[in-house]
């Protein structure tokens, strides 16, 4: 038994060498560029592979190109249109490109066979007033060749902040014939900057903003309403899907227009202790409300949700048939796992691929099994260090240690990897960590994480093949994002750790079945988890060490702080020494702010501070004040 014991510690002695040695994301998928000529900006809006593997290229310019040899280290550009308005999406069919204009769904032919379009014909047209926030996505395609594209909402005058449908179809979903027939399929949508038809279904993604809570992906049917109400302004024509009025919407929500005393309207902003709503409390009163499949959590899975798109059959190994999912403001890409529970789709989304030059925007599969992966920034802001970009994503054809899926089981979940676990780590409690909680639903910009709980887990078992567990979990919450932590688990040939150790779950239903019974599972005696698993890392968590003036203020040592600003997602949005999607901490600090004003701003930022920055920064009220003055002090030490 000493003999056991003493084995057991030495193998954990060497674990954080291990740990330390595990690959990472960009050890197996590869960005390389795809090389433009010189001084052609492709602030790409719209991708789409031909048959023959050529790839269209549409630029929010208005150009469309065709980069004939895509793969190749000389690809070759050929425009094909142009004095188009800002193109968002692109599709081939049948020898022509559809693209959505501002205003409009375009057929693009080359009737003469010149290799440039002569023929713009106007499929179908929608209004615009002219607001710049008017874009509209797509198309994608349905099985008979119908178009679905997606309107921007527009924002107010005196309420700048809050999304407006000036004229008809804006925050709608339009179904549109291939003869130009339009249909309203859908609302409830803010800025719908990702259209996908997977597997006979419609999905969408939206971005954080007003009533919007977090980045999501939908499923959206005909007559959905997915949450913002400046869309419901159009319910009534006649030939709305929608049976939803804005009147019966705000007796629900609170719009919360209020006025000051000169007769202004205030802002709403978050008020950290009320009795909230959450967007299924106000489903329970409209039925209409069609709840996000996965939530991606703001600024840890994205800030500015683009494209998804499913991964064919033998296309990057293990993850094929799941979702790819796009985000512009945080220039990388997401993996979402779905499964359908009593009808309902729900699942899980993790981290898959970040680096990138410029904000992912579309992507679309080459004929060799790249992932094609246009960007762009301009106006916008993205974590990429250009303004636009046209990249490839590479498979290496090695297959890395990951969480490959997750199921919801009845009393927890079950997962499975790519490569068998070490038994040992899995049988460990301490390797894992489950945390619930869920948004506001109101007409504030975004939402903090509310109801945060840490759920307690009871006992593991291990599959037969090695190649996954099932937790047995106590503090399952519906309609919550279960986020979990395997930080502590292993790979059992090679004992590196997994590449992406988080992920979060939308539990929308709890599946029916047996519960893990006590005699098919190993008991973790553990009293309770009220804080997540740490990584296995080896190291201690650094202290705090005076400054030169007497210790008045304290800096913590760099790396507490970016755990802090890793755990409360400032990360999505600054770094310490350049311009990201906000002002760099260095910038920040030349500001010469006190660490209490920097508190209060991280409470409640005031964007009119820093003007040259597109996206306003929400307010973070989740954050303790000791951690929000441990990153104040950290921010000034920069100065």
């Amino acid at each position: 038994m000493a003999l056991l014991v003493l084995a057991s510690l030495t193998w954990l002695f060497f674990l954080p060498a291990f740990g330390q040695e595990s690959p990472m994301e960009e050890d197996y998928f590869k960005i390389l560029r795809v090389g433009a000529p010189e001084g052609l900006l492709l602030e790409v809006g719209g991708l789409t592979v031909l048959p023959n593997g050529n790839l269209g290229v549409a630029t929010r310019r208005g150009d469309v190109y065709v980069v004939e040899n895509p793969g190749s280290q000389r690809p070759y550009f050929r425009k094909f249109a142009s004095g188009l308005h800002e193109i968002l999406g692109l599709v081939y069919r049948d020898g022509a490109f559809y693209c959505s204009q501002r205003g409009e769904l375009t057929k693009l032919e080359d009737t003469d066979q010149d290799g440039r379009a002569d023929r713009y014909t106007t499929v179908f047209s929608w209004p615009v007033s002219g607001h710049y926030h008017e874009y509209s996505y797509g198309p994608v395609m349905d099985e008979a060749g119908n178009f679905y594209v997606s309107g921007n909402v527009a924002f107010g005058n005196e309420e700048w902040w809050r999304g407006e449908s000036r004229v008809p179809f804006r925050g709608w979903i339009m179904k549109i014939s291939p003869d130009g027939n339009m249909e309203p399929w859908a609302t409830g949508m803010r800025s719908p900057a990702g259209l996908g038809y997977i597997d006979g279904k419609l999905f969408y993604t939206e971005n954080q903003g007003d009533y919007m809570a977090s980045g999501g992906i939908w499923h959206i049917q005909k007559g959905s309403f997915s949450g913002h109400p400046a869309g419901l302004t159009w319910a009534g024509l006649e030939n709305s899907p929608v049976a939803l009025s804005a009147e019966e919407f705000h007796a629900v929500v609170d719009p919360r227009k209020v006025k000051n005393a000169q007769g202004r309207y205030i802002k709403p902003e978050n008020i950290v202790d009320e009795d909230f709503l959450t967007l299924y409390q106000a489903k329970e009163r409209l039925p209409q409300i069609t709840l996000p499949a996965v939530w991606l959590p703001y600024g840890i899975h994205g800030i500015s949700t683009s494209e998804p798109i499913k991964i064919p059959a033998g296309k990057f190994g293990p993850f094929s048939g799941q979702l790819l999912v796009g985000d512009q403001g945080q220039s990388k890409i997401m993996r979402v796992m779905m499964e359908e529970v009593n009808g309902v789709l729900q699942g899980a989304s993790i981290d898959f691929r970040s680096g990138f030059r410029s904000g992912v925007m579309r992507m679309a599969w080459g004929l060799d099994g790249s992932l094609f992966v246009g960007e762009t920034n301009r106006g916008w802001g993205s974590a990429g260090d250009a303004n636009e970009g046209l990249e490839r994503l590479v498979w290496n054809g090695e297959v890395p240690f990951e969480i490959r899926d997750i199921k919801a089981m009845p009393d927890g979940f079950d997962i499975r990897f790519t490569l068998p676990v070490d038994p040992l780590t899995a049988k460990n409690p301490d390797a894992y960590s489950v945390e619930t909680f869920t948004y506001k639903y109101h007409p504030v910009y975004g939402s903090p994480p509310v109801s945060n709980e840490m759920a307690k887990v009871e006992g593991v078992q291990l599959s037969a093949d090695g190649m996954g567990v099932r937790l047995k979990i106590t503090g399952l919450k519906r309609y919550h994002i279960h986020h979990i932590r395997l930080d502590g688990i292993r790979e059992r040939d090679r004992a590196h750790a997994l590449v992406h150790p988080a992920a979060y779950y939308t539990l929308n239903e709890v599946p029916a079945g047996m519960p893990l019974q006590a005699n098919d599972m190993i008991a973790f005696a553990s009293p309770s988890q009220s804080a997540p698993a740490q990584p296995a890392t080896g190291s201690a968590v650094p202290e705090a060490v005076p400054v030169a003036d007497g210790g008045a203020s304290e800096v913590p040592d760099e790396a507490l702080v970016s755990s802090l600003l890793s755990k409360y997602t400032c990360i999505a949005c600054h770094n310490k020494d350049s311009r990201q999607v906000g002002p760099a901490y260095k910038d920040v600090a030349k500001r010469k702010y006190t660490a209490a004003e920097i508190v209060e701003l991280i409470y409640t930022p005031r964007p009119e501070n820093w003007p040259d920055y597109a996206t306003p920064m929400p307010p973070m009220p989740h954050v303790p004040e000791a951690d929000a003055l441990k990153i104040a002090h950290w921010i000034n030490s920069l100065d």
